[in-house]
């Protein structure tokens, strides 16, 4: 079995550890890394899904039947 890392850098101790962490995060959180969530990528259309989940159904439906 692995043993666990003592490594005292990733572990938190207190509460004011844990809000320096969060407000260097958002020094440093750009509008860049902001742009990467916010991009709108193109996808399987709904209706194919749903054509495919209805096939899946009536096949399974006849096999309990």
């Amino acid at each position: 079995m692995a043993k666990r890392k003592n490594d005292k850098s990733s572990v938190i101790k207190n509460d004011r550890e844990l809000k320096a962490l969060y407000a260097r995060m958002r020094r440093e959180f750009t509008a860049a890394d902001l742009q990467k969530y916010t991009v709108i990528e193109k996808g399987v259309p709904l209706d194919k899904v749903i054509a495919q989940m209805e096939k899946i159904h009536q096949k399974h439906k006849i096999k309990k039947a």
